[in-house]
């Protein structure tokens, strides 16, 4: 069963293993976790700040996860994605995708991720030394997702 949640609180890795392996026909978990990272763009980074549009980011979410199950034969998806104030090192994200086969689960959670980078209504404020920025999409986060327009399974 598929689980789509935007939320303040922290989330337990394996909790959310646990939920993929219970269907007996998944034969492969992938599972990604993003986390709060000490530098970027040069510079320390000393936490992240996340905003969200509520409403318009599950349905996003929801798109996204709709077309890997389009995509790939998945036996459950799940996404998590904080929002608020996160210190370094604290989770931000989890993909977990099970498959019957693991290239399927592989691909279909490194699509998710790819697309929810660009196209989920998040924005993202980096607390540095220098004061704080926002961040803008990258050149390489559009070109990730952009390489599932033409390779299909």
């Amino acid at each position: 069963m598929d689980s789509i949640q935007v939320q303040r609180q922290d989330f337990n890795l394996a909790e959310e293993y646990h939920a993929l392996s219970r269907d007996p026909q998944a034969g492969a978990i992938a599972l990604f976790v993003g986390q709060v990272r000490d530098m970027n763009l040069g510079s320390d980074v000393q936490a992240l700040e996340l905003e969200h549009y509520p409403g318009m980011t599950e349905r996003s979410l929801q798109h996204i996860v709709n077309t890997a199950h389009q995509r790939w034969q998945l036996t459950s998806v799940r996404v998590i994605h904080r929002y608020g104030y996160l210190n370094l090192g604290e989770q931000i994200v989890l993909v977990g995708v099970s498959s019957v086969h693991r290239q399927s689960a592989f691909d279909a959670c490194q699509f998710i991720m790819d697309w929810l980078k660009t196209d989920a209504p998040f924005w993202k404020k980096e607390h540095t030394r220098d004061g704080q920025r926002w961040l803008e999409a990258k050149a390489c986060d559009q070109q990730a997702r952009d390489k599932w327009l033409d390779s299909h399974e």
